[in-house]
């Protein structure tokens, strides 16, 4: 009854603590601006099987897809196992699923190579990212907790495969040495190698396989709390995240409906404005200004560096980086986030603009879209970019002067280019 209550206590804490911070990112991501992704339901549910069940844009670079699509489905599929020891843990039971006989077996054994394709998986990764120093897992906004949050939750991993296959490997010494409680269930056909590591003492064997049973639980709920506060959270958020995925031609630009409205008046007098809100500023200055989606994107990037390392922006030596925008609207959001846990009600003086993301790097960008086809989990630093500069331009005035001059041009010729519309077909004249 003892091990019932701490582990009903452990649960419920951990829970609990869970949904709280959840709650808090639930709330961060409702600072945004309003916008309508409810549409073509179809579409969507076809978008995130592809894309968040399927993996579909993970395996286009072969090996870290395969090495990541071993892990997500032995993440997916030694739940079944977690629900095991949690129930096991409720009802003071033990191997409560090993009533289904050979199915119980084919289970386990499944579940066993899956924990070891994880490890070695994990150790793969942290061979790339530590041994190999892969180019897109470094830049200047790879500063120290990123590249530790990566290494952690690989050690993480390991440690909790670990755990799952040395207590296997003692509950089936146990079993065969008719240990009371210990009733002949499943097949073990990895843990197998570690029996000859195992104590001989039957106590010893008891500890060793209880010992593993709370570590691995307990390190279930540790890295459950963690999510939040890590780059990992995209393994929940990337199922919503995709589901809302932006349907519309990749890259084309949202009209605004306020400009909109003003551009209809000016041509037909006799239209009438909406009852929509109007917006209160043109463009993003901070993570406010931006959508619920953009937002949402932040807490949902993972930090792979797959958008960046196809920057051509990047690539050619300019400061952009799309996984910089994406880290840096989540560390603005959460910062905003815990302001607003003050209630003080007072700004902190701070915007996502400048303080954040600097003006040389949203000019930077080619607007190819490049980064938003990258990602496997369709996040769109693209959309962050374009209203910052919207704010830029239309509430400040300032652009390179590059851009005034199209924008000049565009004016008085209705061209990006200098000379008159009188004079747009002279390349095609013979003289």
């Amino acid at each position: 009854m003892i091990a019932q209550v701490l582990f009903l206590l452990l649960a419920a804490a951990s829970v609990g603590l869970f949904t709280f911070n959840v709650k808090k990112i639930i709330r961060n991501i409702r600072l945004g601006r309003p916008l309508d992704r409810s549409d073509r339901k179809a579409e969507r549910w076809m978008v995130l099987l592809k894309v968040a069940f399927g993996q579909t844009k993970m395996v286009v670079r072969p090996v870290p897809g395969i090495l990541h699509l071993l892990i997500y489905a032995g993440f997916i599929i030694i739940n079944m196992e977690v629900l095991e020891i949690a129930i096991d843990g409720i009802l003071g039971t033990h191997r409560v699923f090993s009533f289904a006989g050979m199915l119980y077996s084919i289970l386990t054994g499944t579940f066993e190579w899956l924990a070891l394709g994880v490890l070695l998986a994990c150790v793969v990764f942290l061979i790339r990212r530590n041994v190999i120093r892969l180019k897109r897992f470094t830049g200047t906004e790879m500063t120290s907790w990123p590249r530790s949050d990566a290494n952690y939750i690989l050690l993480t991993e390991i440690l909790l495969m670990t755990a799952y296959l040395t207590m296997n490997a003692a509950d089936r010494s146990l079993q065969l040495t008719g240990a009371e409680h210990y009733k002949v269930a499943g097949a073990f056909p990895v843990s197998a190698w570690l029996m000859p590591l195992m104590p001989a003492n039957e106590n010893t064997l008891v500890f060793v396989e209880r010992a593993c049973w709370w570590f691995h639980i307990t390190g279930i709920f540790a890295f459950l709390n963690y999510l939040p506060y890590s780059k990992h959270f995209h393994i929940i958020m990337a199922f919503p995240n995709t589901w809302y995925s932006n349907l519309e031609p990749k890259g084309e630009f949202t009209n605004m409906q306020s400009v909109t409205n003003e551009v209809k008046a000016m041509l037909d007098p006799s239209f009438v404005p909406g009852t929509a809100a109007e917006t209160s500023r043109f463009g993003a200055k901070d993570v406010t200004d931006l959508s619920w989606k953009s937002l949402m994107d932040a807490y949902t990037c993972t930090e792979c560096g797959r958008c960046t390392s196809e920057c051509p922006a990047n690539i050619t030596g300019k400061l952009l980086s799309p996984r910089k925008i994406m880290m840096d609207t989540r560390d603005r959001l959460t910062e905003a986030g815990k302001h607003l846990d003050k209630g003080t009600g007072e700004p902190d003086g701070k915007s996502l603009l400048d303080d954040y993301i600097t003006r040389e790097e949203i000019w930077a960008c080619t607007t190819c879209n490049a980064c938003t086809r990258a990602c496997p989990v369709n996040i769109d630093p693209l959309s962050i970019i374009v209203e910052l500069r919207r704010y830029a331009v239309m509430e400040e005035s300032q652009a390179p002067a590059s851009i005034n001059n199209m924008f000049g041009n565009t004016e008085n010729n209705g061209a990006p280019w200098k000379y008159p519309a009188s004079d747009r077909f002279a390349w095609a004249n013979d003289t």
